[in-house]
């Protein structure tokens, strides 16, 4: 595609205003070109652009993915058959209908004596299977209450949340000298929305206890000075001197008792004056010497931080709740018609058993401001109001997909980009805006072992996901107000299925993980039903977690299994937005198999099931969900081959031309970006 094309240029501004739902399912949108100044007509599918509205008929990509029924266009460029006119040529091809199947070509030219050889090596990536049906089934639910997105409303949660973070950063600095434990604000999040009972969906307003134990815990063990992993004998040396003088700063600046002082100066003390003695000691004699020294201080050093730390997890939670009211009072104005406060919903008969399907708002969504979009290479790039949001190009059609298969009240796509725009900018708030900021805490399954938990376990559900990192159409994530356009079951912990078998990788915060025990265990109590929760948790023995310990004394447990540190990976929890998708996992993983007797009957954890999951979660130098092809084929001809991708038949055909007389160099390898529709 030119330069000026409409997937790269940022000066065109696509607008989703589809002329018809037959151009729709054909891959049609109807957008408007700045720099012309009037509307024209794009596909999806093809990258074709026409300035005329397109005729149906002529070639259609989803039956006719190759264009063989198609009859030749004559002139060129300028005459398609039907009096249209291409608004420009395209190199690209389009996103496949179902899941992101990108081929990697690779042209390696050789030759063999007189005659010119090609040898075509096609490798396809899945990164998502949507077409996976579930098998999870729960008890009809009435629509929830929850307010409908606005771009308005998440622009201002997002400001207000940004506020309260550097609240916590500057509480942290004033109160203990300290910058803000790693992600502790975002565990925070986490860990409140377990029990908050407020309405916003983000910002907690309503928990019992006000103190985080999940914050004021981790801002404790930051203090006097955060510790940090040590790889040499003088950052040992270091850390233990700034360790004992902070110490006895501390103790000094505080209301401490007699005894607590004389404890600590005396400690800090004898450990500087070792210091300076001795300068032969050992990483492990420095490292063992801290050690004691903290045994010695901590308890007298936490006794007299206690109430400031409290002080700071109470500060930050009514900031919190205070942000939340307001957020709500704005948010009602905008609405069409407010529900009162004691709106509710008619609950259907709770007998009917259905198969579970995506969160549906009782609120109607009142009409929503324009959000722009235009991409730069491969990426869609969403603004409103300054604020810009990015995502892949194939996430972007991942999410067109899910809205396709959930939503609803839209079917026209008039609210889509807006509603992307809110998801993006929700998940960015949760998660902050720093570098590899939240990456861990929605971190993904590799493909491969999901396509293994599905073959050999039956698994079609996520617990725990997004519509940005799930595998498949069907989850459970943190936000039912506007992940539920995409596919979203709503809170997993407000989720309760009868019967299926499920995958759950929960963010690793502790309060949420122990959460998720006490929840899987009601669940399997009370159904008869096949039901079965194939649970990835970190192994952390040092100390261990109740969640694990927990699991493992469930009478639940039907197998277990360990995968070692650096022997596995993980899928970025950014893989919407970044080029590195794995990451090896540094800690170890347990995979525990909680089952009652009828899913162990259905899906029991054989060896033979358990070692080719064992096989999946293998790292791989490159990762691949398909077959590899390696074809040689001689000037001119045509290759054509099918292959099993995705638990699909695909077939694909290359013409293969060469110029006589044309010189390659001996590394003039080429690469091909070919995507295939379903």
């Amino acid at each position: 595609m030119s330069s000026d094309s409409q997937g790269s240029v940022k000066g065109e501004a696509a607008m989703m205003l589809p002329p018809s739902d037959e151009l729709v399912q054909a891959g049609w949108s109807k957008c408007w070109s700045r720099r012309e100044n009037r509307p024209y007509y794009f596909n999806r599918f093809t990258n074709q652009s026409l300035w005329e509205v397109p005729v149906l008929g002529q070639h259609d990509v989803i039956s006719d993915p190759l264009g063989l029924n198609a009859a030749p266009a004559e002139g060129g460029d300028g005459n398609l058959g039907n009096g249209q006119r291409k608004r420009r040529s395209s190199d690209e091809q389009g996103a496949g209908p179902n899941s992101l199947k990108r081929a990697k070509v690779k042209i390696v030219h050789t030759w063999s004596g007189d005659q010119s050889v090609l040898k075509v090596c096609v490798v396809f990536r899945i990164y998502w299977d949507l077409d996976i049906q579930t098998n999870a089934v729960i008890r009809e639910h009435p629509p929830a209450n929850h307010l409908p997105p606005h771009p308005e409303i998440e622009l201002q949660r997002a400001q207000l949340v940004t506020k309260l973070r550097q609240h916590y950063h500057e509480l942290c600095h004033q109160r203990e000298g300290i910058d803000p434990p790693r992600e502790s604000f975002n565990r925070w999040l986490l860990e409140r929305k377990v029990i908050d009972k407020g309405h916003d969906p983000l910002l907690p307003s309503d928990c019992d206890p006000i103190i985080s134990p999940s914050m004021f815990r981790e801002v404790m063990n930051d203090i006097p000075i955060r510790l940090s992993r040590i790889k040499y004998k003088e950052e040992a040396r270091k850390l233990l001197f700034k360790y004992a003088e902070a110490a006895k700063k501390m103790i000094d600046s505080r209301n401490a008792s007699p005894e607590s002082r004389k404890v600590v100066k005396w400690n800090a003390e004898d450990t500087m004056s070792w210091l300076r003695r001795d300068h032969s000691a050992s990483k492990e004699d420095y490292m063992d010497r801290l050690e004691h020294l903290r045994q010695q201080c901590g308890p007298h050093v936490a006794a007299v931080a206690k109430d400031s730390v409290e002080g700071i997890c109470s500060k930050i939670y009514q900031l919190s709740a205070e942000y939340s009211r307001r957020l709500r009072q704005t948010h009602l104005s905008l609405l069409q018609d407010p529900p009162t406060g004691t709106q509710a919903c008619a609950s259907p008969p709770q007998s009917r058993l259905v198969y579970c399907y995506p969160v549906r708002l009782a609120i109607p969504s009142p009409p929503l401001p324009r959000v722009e979009l235009h991409f730069e290479n491969d990426v869609a790039c969403l603004r409103f109001r300054g604020e810009m949001v990015k995502v892949n190009r194939g996430h972007f059609s991942k999410l067109e997909l899910l809205y396709r298969y959930s939503c609803i009240d839209d079917p026209r796509f008039e609210k889509f980009l807006s509603r992307v725009w809110c998801l993006l900018k929700r998940y960015q708030e949760m998660f902050g805006s720093g570098a590899n900021e939240g990456t861990g805490l929605q971190g993904a399954l590799p493909v491969s072992v999901f396509e293994a938990l599905n073959r050999q376990f039956g698994v079609s559900f996520e617990c725990f996901a997004s519509p940005l990192n799930c595998y498949f159409k069907q989850f459970c994530s943190a936000f039912p107000d506007i992940d539920g356009f995409f596919g979203s079951r709503g809170p997993f912990l407000m989720f309760s299925p009868v019967s299926g078998s499920f995958e759950a990788n929960p963010p690793f915060c502790e309060e949420l993980m122990d959460a998720m025990v006490t929840h899987f265990e009601d669940l399997l109590d009370q159904s008869s039903e096949p039901l079965s929760f194939i649970v990835f948790v970190p192994e952390w023995r040092d100390p261990v977690t109740p969640a694990l310990t927990r699991m493992e004394g469930s009478r639940f447990l039907r197998h277990q299994l360990s995968v070692p540190a650096y022997e596995h990976e993980y899928r970025s929890g950014s893989q919407h937005i970044c080029k590195r998708c794995y990451y090896r996992a540094v800690h170890g993983t347990a995979v525990l198999f909680l089952q009652n007797d009828a899913g162990f009957a259905k899906w029991a954890p054989t060896p033979e099931r358990l070692a080719e999951l064992t096989a999946a979660y293998r790292p791989a130098s490159s990762r691949t969900s398909s077959l590899m092809y390696l074809c040689t084929c001689g000037a001119g001809a045509l290759w054509e081959t099918e292959y099993l991708a995705g638990g699909r038949r695909w077939s694909i055909c290359y013409e293969v031309i060469l110029t006589s007389g044309r010189r390659w160099s001996q590394n003039g390898d080429s690469d091909w970006s070919v995507r295939t529709d379903g």
